[in-house]
């Protein structure tokens, strides 16, 4: 007799009475069930059409995964079947949902994390560090297979992040991203069926929220850049951050690791830390003042011009990290203290260089120039980004309406 597969409405209730979706497998009158990860009330199941109820709320987006489970539960049967495998029910039931390998979440993420430290990339595992740090205490012990990781845990997990710590939209989704990343991966090396894929369509959806990108206006940038009354340590942080804005908003990780042999006939030559893209742009007149104030510190050619690294380990990727770090930070506390004294109400960090130059470019330069001055592999992330500082037409538009 061969196995079939149905949608039904599981009969017991959870302690809030609502009733589990799931998909029923029978094979010679035997049966087991797979709960898709949600539940109902019982008023909001139409038996007749085995569909959720139209009244509900989520009812499409509800039966268009209850169909998409019960099409791959059907494909995974024939395949079955196609191979003459012969199985009970709950066999049936293993053959679809358990794992085939015996590797589980947390052997990709030591795998991962292994990965990012031999490829020095500091930041990156910094970061996915504290996102897997996350997951470790709300599953309380280092194992989870990736079968357990459906929309349901998802879900519930989002509701952790934001209600245990309080995280931002933003950076729980960031976690969200490095689960999605390992589970890619676990379905590439056939660890786990991509029938099992709890992202995307009709399923669970990784969407970040819009942030708003702020830059300092021409007068602002003119006040800072013209500001007496800082110290010694505050006009250091300053010449950095504007190092950074005159060569288009470079990282800071970058401005860095600049050296003095890097600038030569009249342009600045250096490597991307993030994507190792060769670059050379060509140096502003305004780089010229504030190279001036480092070159007593110059020791040879080859020397860092600002001395934040000179000290530094360099065959110690994990020392490098720390002390950009230290740097960066003791940047944005003075930065914070020449925005108020410049009387700048915005918030001034390092990243802001990059919003600030975006700000005062707005439509006035070609998108493709601003691609290459950017960085940007795609154009289109060139446009998405400008557009947060492109104001002019809809200023235009909002004017002609109520200026009557």
């Amino acid at each position: 007799m061969s196995a079939s597969a149905k949608i039904v409405l599981r009969k017991k209730p959870n302690v809030n009475g609502l009733y589990p979706l799931a998909i029923r497998i029978t094979k010679n009158r035997r049966t087991t069930y797979k709960q898709i990860g949600h539940y109902i009330d019982i008023e909001d199941w139409n038996k007749k059409n085995i569909e959720v109820k139209k009244s509900h709320p989520d009812s499409e987006s509800l039966n268009n995964l209850l169909t998409s489970k019960l099409s791959e539960a059907r494909k995974r049967l024939i395949t079955l079947q196609t191979n003459n495998r012969d199985a009970s029910a709950t066999q049936i039931k293993k053959e679809i949902y358990e794992p085939t390998s015996s590797l589980t979440f947390f052997d990709y993420v030591d795998e991962h994390l292994e990965a990012l430290e031999v490829e020095e990339k500091m930041n990156r595992l910094s970061s996915d560090s504290a996102w897997v740090s996350y997951i470790e205490k709300y599953c309380k012990a280092r194992h989870l297979t990736f079968q357990e990781i459906d929309e349901r845990f998802l879900k519930k997990f989002k509701i952790y992040l934001k209600g245990t710590f309080s995280l931002t939209e933003t950076t729980a989704m960031n976690v969200m991203v490095l689960i999605r990343l390992l589970f890619n991966r676990a379905i590439k090396d056939k660890v786990v069926s991509n029938e099992l894929y709890p992202f995307g369509s009709g399923k669970f959806k990784i969407k970040f929220p819009e942030t708003i990108k702020v830059g300092l206006s021409e007068t602002e940038l003119k006040v800072i850049e013209n500001l007496k009354s800082i110290t010694d340590v505050e006009q250091h942080s300053l010449n950095v951050w504007l190092f950074s804005f005159y060569f288009a908003g470079m990282r800071v990780s970058d401005v860095l690791k600049i050296r003095w042999s890097q600038i030569y006939d009249g342009r600045l030559h250096y490597r991307m830390g993030k994507n190792s893209k060769l670059l050379s742009l060509k140096t502003p007149s305004k780089i010229n003042k504030i190279l001036e104030q480092y070159a007593c510190n110059r020791n040879n050619n080859d020397d860092f011009i600002f001395p934040e690294l000179k000290t530094a380990n360099l065959g110690d990727a994990k020392d490098l990290y720390n002390k950009m770090k230290t740097a960066n930070k003791k940047f944005n506390k003075n930065l914070k203290a020449i925005a108020l004294k410049a009387g700048v109400k915005k918030k001034l960090t390092m990243h802001i260089a990059r919003h600030s130059f975006g700000n005062i470019a707005g439509d006035k330069i070609h998108p493709l120039m601003l691609q290459k001055l950017y960085r940007h592999s795609d154009l289109k992330t060139t446009l998405i980004y400008q557009a947060n500082f492109i104001h002019q037409e809809a200023d235009d538009a909002l004017e002609k309406v109520v200026n009557f």
